[in-house]
């Protein structure tokens, strides 16, 4: 292709979107509303499942040992446990170290009673702290634990496991729902918008035909106005959703400051953007793409 012809054709995109404006306008607006609501969707998502990760490295489970239980043989037991698919980390606590814990906990304001205690009180509480990479994978890790020899008792919050695997599901099923919805709405709407281009310039497609015109040449000024389109109602909305993330995050950080000390409980705007850019610019040329070529193919007759 001549560049002439391909400047040409774009000129033809951004004449097309003049002549409709008014649909035009209502293509940029609705993929703005979408591509904004997209990305206040994926924008929780990230964040939930951060919120949930960090949640799954605190709902362990402790296994504890059969009475007379060697060290050589817990730190076996270790290994085995270690060894199972999706643990992540097995941390040994002694049977002292459980008592020193247990005093700082519960005698802290007055020392002097722990020293009533002449032995251990927990001399058979050495255990082992287990987290998993998947909290959906945790009843199926303490299936494995429990077939070892020497462990006598397994601890799991099973109900925060369930609920938090429920609520994962659940909050996923309803953004996809949502995000694809949308996704339709926006392809319709320039679908509409082209075809309002195409019925305002029916005498000339057809006189270009008439002198050779081929039709790639024909289409292509209708994905070029398609993709213009579903890239301004792009960026905009990128532009306010950075805007709007970065002042919520400031803000909260501000009022909750102990958010910000418990590490990456929220993600910067940084971490965010650097993954929704790309994926919302390519929705965006993909709906402008899709819905111009199927007006074009399906209303010309080329």
């Amino acid at each position: 292709m001549r560049l002439s012809s391909l400047f040409y054709q774009i000129r033809q995109g951004f004449k097309n979107i003049g002549r409709n404006h008014m649909f035009s306008f209502a293509s940029i607006a609705t993929m703005t509303a979408c591509i904004f609501i997209f990305g206040a969707l994926f924008s929780i998502i990230l964040n939930v499942d951060t919120v949930r990760r960090n949640l799954e490295e605190k709902v362990g489970v402790t296994v504890f040992f059969d009475e007379g239980t060697t060290d050589e043989r817990m730190q076996e037991i270790g290994e085995q446990i270690r060894a199972i698919d999706h643990v992540t980390e097995a941390t040994f606590t002694s049977a002292d170290e459980a008592w020193e814990n247990y005093k700082q906990e519960h005698f802290a304001s007055n020392p002097s009673l722990a020293e009533g205690f002449k032995e251990n009180p927990l001399a058979n509480s050495a255990s082992f702290t287990v987290l998993v990479d998947r909290i959906e994978a945790q009843q199926g890790v303490v299936e494995k634990i429990s077939q070892i020899e020497g462990v006598r008792q397994i601890n799991q919050s099973s109900g925060a496991a369930r609920n938090l695997a429920s609520f994962n599901r659940l909050f996923t099923y309803i953004s996809v729902a949502v995000i694809v919805i949308l996704l339709i709405v926006s392809v319709i709407l320039i679908s509409n918008a082209v075809n309002m281009g195409i019925a305002s310039r029916r005498d000339e497609i057809s006189i270009m035909k008439l002198i050779g015109a081929t039709d790639t040449f024909v289409r292509a000024p209708f994905v070029v106005e398609g993709l213009i389109l579903g890239l301004t109602g792009t960026i905009l909305p990128l532009i306010l959703l950075f805007v709007v993330y970065n002042g919520l995050i400031r803000l909260l950080l501000a009022r909750f400051g102990f958010l910000g000390e418990m590490g990456n409980v929220l993600m910067s705007p940084g971490s965010v953007f650097a993954v929704l850019v790309p994926i919302a610019v390519v929705l965006g040329l993909g709906i402008g793409l899709i819905g111009a070529w199927i007006t074009v193919r399906k209303h010309l007759d080329v």
